[in-house]
């Protein structure tokens, strides 16, 4: 029986222990490509689904499972913003618990990867319906598999909303794992804003880029020109606020999909979350009066970075494993 893995086990050598060179790390080319290494080793077949968002929205997943093996169960992986169901986590995630014998289902956001075609509306932070309803989709596509999902960031935190809205709308969602969620987007804002500018170029390179690929789909997107494409990440939030959702202000908006405080306190699945002491982009602080119950259970790493937890110069991952770990054992549970 191997050695349930939790926070305290997670031990870098001492030159991985910087935040920034965890974080910057996390989406290096040696992690992509050791993700695709992970993934074809598991000899799965990968193929495409289209989901039902609901109110005529479509979302884009890849379903992988290892033929001859008879699945234990189905995990839902949500990504972090500006990042993809090919992202190098996502990838050595789904081959992590291909390993433990699940399927895997990688969900794509709205306007993430290759799919900004497939709804005219522009992503925002607070579309947990059409996720939830996406969701309830893969489960009716595969009846027989109890379902769990994991997310890491921006997913981290839709999947913890997912599992809150899950009962009510009839998803049989059994546990969720979070790596690094985001708790209150507001204090996420002041981190970026005040940390390295690192972060907020790289935000905001790729959060412009998405929004031009989407300019060029759909037309009437006009609002959304090049004086647009230049402000600051805050002022750029406000533009989709004021233009394109239907929040009166900023701070409703981050209020829309905040999960601080006591709003998880109704949480009916079970979840297990890991966080890193020195995440640079969701400060520890923030945790302090976060008010769980008790089958939510908050694992906190000393070190690790925003969705880092590298382990070695190959890239190998933490998080990975402990995310696999926990949803495994909790189907055998």
């Amino acid at each position: 029986m191997p050695t349930m893995l939790n926070a305290d086990h997670y031990q870098p050598p001492r030159w991985l222990r910087n935040p920034h060179l965890q974080s910057m790390l996390a989406s290096s080319r040696v992690r992509l490509r050791r993700g695709e290494q992970l993934l074809g080793a598991t000899g799965a077949l990968t193929h495409e689904l289209i989901l039902d968002g609901g109110a005529g929205v479509r979302l884009q997943a890849w379903h992988s499972r290892v033929p001859g093996i008879a699945p234990a169960g189905l995990a839902l992986l949500l990504h972090g913003w500006e990042g993809s169901a090919e992202s190098s986590y996502m990838r050595m995630t789904a081959a992590r618990l291909l390993e433990q014998g699940l399927d895997v289902v990688r969900l794509n956001f709205r306007d993430h990867g290759n799919t900004h075609h497939l709804n005219p509306g522009i992503f925002h932070s607070c579309r947990i319906e059409e996720v939830v309803h996406a969701a309830g989709d893969v489960a009716s596509r595969f009846p027989d598999l109890p379902m769990v999902a994991a997310g890491y960031s921006l997913g981290g935190n839709f999947v913890l909303r997912l599992a809150l809205h899950a009962p009510k709308a009839g998803v049989p969602l059994r546990h969720v794992a979070s790596v690094c969620p985001v708790l209150d987007p507001a204090v996420t804002m002041d981190s970026i804003e005040r940390g390295p500018a690192m972060y907020d170029w790289y935000f905001r390179r790729k959060w412009t880029g998405s929004l031009r690929r989407k300019r060029a789909l759909f037309p009437e997107l006009a609002d959304c020109d090049d004086t647009v494409l230049k402000l600051d990440i805050r002022a750029l939030t406000g533009w989709l606020v004021d233009r394109h959702t239907e929040f009166a202000s900023l701070q409703d908006y981050f209020d829309g999909y905040s999960i601080a405080g006591g709003k998880l306190a109704g949480l009916q699945v079970p979840a297990d979350i890991l966080m890193a002491a020195d995440d640079p982009v969701i400060p520890f602080s923030t945790f302090g009066d976060w008010q769980l119950p008790e089958h939510a259970r908050l694992q906190i790493a000393r070190w690790g970075g925003h969705c880092g937890f590298i382990e070695s110069l190959r890239g190998d991952g933490f998080s990975e494993r402990w995310v696999a770990q926990q949803l495994r054992e909790a189907l055998a549970g």
